[in-house]
């Protein structure tokens, strides 16, 4: 699944080729994706000019003088820059076609991503309860305690919660607890404000970097240029249970926790 890295990657790739272009149509081949395509959708975009790409979380927003596009890539989804006559392939849903003669076009095999639109002023009820931006000064040691504050629940999944934090997705959950010393199924009401606030300083600096490099390649993900990612080259242990870990050499365990995959060293984590 992209997570914010991946988003944030497609968000940079496509920004310069899409901003200050006006749309000239909307292709819509498949409007039933997680949430139907708003049947109007052409009607709202049609020669109005991009003011604005933005993400909010994993959603990109892609914004007009009089409202919001909302996309989601879902599980396998990808949003690129394609010519604007480039024949769609089987699952490519939707086309925005810009004035340059190119086309932002919506890929999605699995059909669990979203395009969806918020009016001027309004904000969408996808977006009104998430939590702080994890690369913000909002998200700090003292957010995170008050979070964890009486919690029970494991870390691993106060972290992953979007209303805590957005965009720490289960592949940097994994890199930032491991980078932090600190065990994913621990309780988070019973981790000290120290280590609480190296695992602030490991989150941003596991998907600053990750961004830094284009986000993590897997399945079928690309960026909005169509290259992929490169981050997974220094994954720590996301996606190597069995393997050695590359602090102690201790062999690498996984769980389930949450039903996501959960890879962890028993002995640097505690």
């Amino acid at each position: 699944m992209p997570e914010l890295p991946e988003v944030e990657t497609t968000r940079r790739g496509i920004a310069p080729h899409v901003q200050d272009h006006n749309i000239e149509a909307v292709r819509v081949r498949q409007p039933r994706l997680r949430w139907p395509v708003p049947p109007d959708l052409a009607d709202l975009l049609v020669d109005r000019r991009v003011q604005s790409v933005a993400r909010r979380g994993k959603y990109l927003l892609i914004g007009f003088e009089h409202g919001t596009v909302l996309v989601h890539l879902g599980m396998s989804g990808s949003l690129r820059l394609v010519p604007e006559a480039l024949p769609p392939a089987r699952h490519d849903h939707l086309d925005l076609v810009l004035d340059s003669g190119l086309a932002l076009r919506l890929t999605d095999p699995r059909r669990f991503g979203a395009v969806l639109w918020q009016p001027l002023g309004a904000v969408h009820e996808l977006l009104a309860s998430l939590g702080p931006e994890p690369l913000s000064d909002t998200f700090d040691a003292a957010c995170l305690q008050r979070a964890c504050k009486g919690r029970r629940s494991s870390i691993k999944q106060v972290i992953m919660d979007s209303k805590v934090v957005v965009g720490v997705g289960n592949i940097y959950a994994n890199e930032a607890l491991f980078a932090a010393g600190i065990h994913p199924k621990r309780a988070a009401g019973r981790i000290s404000p120290q280590r609480l606030a190296r695992l602030v300083d490991e989150i941003k600096g596991v998907l600053a970097r990750a961004i830094e490099q284009g986000g993590t390649t897997l399945r079928d993900f690309v960026g909005g240029d169509g290259k992929p990612g490169y981050f997974s080259q220094e994954l720590a242990v996301y996606g190597r249970a069995g393997d050695a870990c590359v602090r102690c050499r201790e062999t690498l365990r996984e769980i389930r926790l949450g039903q996501r995959s959960t890879v962890f060293c028993p002995k640097c984590q505690t």
